[in-house]
């Protein structure tokens, strides 16, 4: 049965047969988490739109015709109007809207438009919100409508595999007509999604704990990160597979939840943490909860469970497993409430039946180090790391490895993060790609379809940053205010080799500073740190081109470490960085003409 002829009859049958518009919405989404939808990765997910409760999306992506079914349950008095869409980093002006009025008779439309940079909207001439149906019922508004995820109209937002800013506006009618219509200044929002979700194995014969924030008694100020220490349950002392999570979120708090990871403390499995609760900046958090860092779940606002392939599990627990976690929720309250009290967390599923496989987490990307910096005022300044064939030839099992999972990381400059493929000279498909990413929107995240690394493939990990907004430089390092360029790639059967990432050789970079003293005049002395060397330079346009240039052509440092942290036998300073031209590849459209 097709799944929007589906929804249109239930919508235009219930509204004839049930009583109330409550009960519209329940058979509408039960429909479509039944058999009647046919295709494997099908399922409904869910999205709040606002802090308050007012409007909720719902979507279904249909893989098989590349399109997205879209339900949305709005609290909208009569006559009024609301725009739902795209845009590229959640700003209305530039938006590609699915646009909802009303005229005088009551009678509601749906258009395709897109809103000018002075906040106008324009209706395009091609109309791609197809399927539209709607239901009223009193204030509670039910529509559903369905969008490719390429329309070929140039002036339409491409749905890609990644992070999607989906944009809403709403204001008061009814209307004659949409044109002139000038949205700037109306009730607007957007929210951060997947939409391409994908879904994972059914899990069985699994039991879960709750990693929880535990009261945690939010501040009234917009952005707050939450971090509780805790001791694993007594259960692991014996080896265990993780085979699922997910969010648990506390019911009334769902806006303000916006994601959750949860990191391994890599400390010895007889060590004592204090088990701290409180802001993850806090004067009084103790150093020693530095150690936890490395992630083993995460969860970001629109996305489902995380499900492991049947033939693979993380390990957890187990003689070598030290016994503490650390929580990490960051919390979104724009509204600055007070009093808000938290007990959201992730849900870990285990088991002790031993999967096939072991899986495992490769650190790809840069470095942690201040010998990678951005300069100010840069719209778009690009940092690669790189995973080199010397290192995956030592590091990976002769068959090699599936990689099943990925989760993209920088700090608050990144906009565009993407992990290259190449082997043998020949450039695959991106391992893992995000267009428009967001470092509040983080996620591990199920590739459509694994992928097969070899020994000698090699990986570059490529971050785009915006420092439009920055006076000084930002140096590579842990500070949220500094940067990161990594990706945590999950796969199986786990592999002796952890961190495979790079750095500029500490030579090249003493040779930098010494020519940008000598033929631009500027007080670097490789005497001095190298953080108090980017710091001296007064960044110009020029000067910002002459360390792209450096950082691309520079010999690199390789950091190709086995799980205990040393490094693979063999020469890994002053590797030569010569690769196929960084490019990013685009959806293949199918758009002719």
């Amino acid at each position: 049965m097709n799944l929007i002829w589906l929804i249109g009859s239930l919508l235009l049958a219930s509204v004839s047969c049930l009583n109330t518009h409550r009960h519209l919405w329940k058979k509408i989404t039960e429909s479509l988490n039944t058999k009647n939808v046919r295709e494997p990765h099908n399922k409904l997910y869910s999205l709040p739109m606002d802090d308050n409760g007012k409007f909720e999306l719902k979507w279904t992506p249909l893989f098989n015709e590349e399109k997205v079914v879209f339900l949305l349950k709005a609290q909208l008095s009569k006559k009024s109007w609301i725009g739902i869409g795209f845009s590229d980093y959640g700003n209305l002006t530039g938006s590609d809207l699915c646009f909802y009025w009303e005229d005088w008779r009551g009678r509601g439309h749906m258009q395709d438009t897109r809103v000018l940079e002075n906040g106008t909207l324009v209706v395009d001439d091609q109309q791609d919100c197809e399927g539209f149906q709607y239901s009223r019922h009193n204030n509670s508004l039910l529509l559903t409508f369905t969008r490719k995820w390429i329309t070929c109209d140039p002036k339409d937002y491409k749905i890609e595999d990644g992070t999607v800013h989906v944009t809403y506006v709403t204001g008061p009618g009814p209307l004659f007509s949409l044109d002139g219509i000038n949205v700037k200044d109306e009730n607007h929002g957007f929210q951060r999604t997947r939409l391409l979700q994908v879904n994972g194995d059914e899990q069985e014969d699994s039991q879960y704990f709750d990693v929880l924030s535990n009261n945690a008694v939010i501040p009234p100020k917009e952005t707050t990160y939450w971090c509780r220490v805790q001791k694993i349950p007594e259960v692991f002392k014996d080896k265990h597979h993780v085979i699922q999570f997910e969010a648990n979120i506390q019911a009334e708090n769902e806006g303000v939840v916006h994601h959750i990871e949860v990191f391994y403390c890599e400390v010895a499995e007889t060590a004592n943490l204090p088990l701290y609760s409180g802001p993850c900046d806090g004067t009084e958090r103790p150093q020693t909860t530095q150690a936890c860092k490395r992630v083993i779940a995460a969860w970001a606002m629109g996305a489902g469970p995380f499900s492991y392939p049947k033939e693979a599990g993380q390990t957890f627990g187990g003689s070598s497993f030290s016994r503490y976690i650390m929580l990490e929720v960051h919390y979104n309250n724009p509204r600055l409430k007070k009093g808000i009290v938290d007990n959201s967390g992730i849900r870990l599923y285990y088991t002790k039946k031993l999967r096939k496989h072991d899986a495992g987490i490769i650190e790809l990307g840069l470095e942690y180090t201040d010998k990678m910096a951005i300069p100010p005022l840069q719209e778009e300044f690009v940092l690669s790391g790189y995973c080199v064939p010397e290192c995956t030839a030592v590091g990976l099992p002769q068959n090699g490895i599936t990689v099943f999972g990925s989760q993209l990381h920088t700090h608050l400059t990144g906009k565009r993060v993407m992990t290259r493929h190449i082997r043998n000279g020949r450039e695959l498909p991106p391992l893992n790609q995000d267009l428009h990413y967001s470092p509040h929107f983080q996620e591990i995240r199920l590739l459509r379809e694994p992928v097969n690394v070899l020994p000698g493939d090699s990986l570059i990990t490529s971050c785009w940053y915006d420092t439009t907004h920055r006076k000084n430089v930002t140096l590579g390092g842990f500070s949220i205010s500094d940067e990161m360029c990594v990706n945590y790639i999950h796969y199986y059967p786990k592999a002796d080799l952890e961190v495979c990432k790079s750095s500029v050789s500490d030579q090249k970079l003493n040779d930098y500073f010494e020519f940008i003293n000598s033929w631009e005049d500027q007080p670097t002395d490789t005497s001095r740190a190298i953080s108090e060397n980017y710091r001296a330079i007064s960044w110009t346009p020029l000067r910002a081109k002459l360390l792209d240039d450096f950082y691309t052509h520079s010999a690199i440092s390789m950091q190709c470490n086995k799980s205990d942290g040393n490094r693979f036998p063999g020469v890994w300073e002053g590797m030569n960085n010569v690769w196929p031209k960084l490019q990013v590849l685009d959806e293949d459209t199918n758009c002719e003409g």
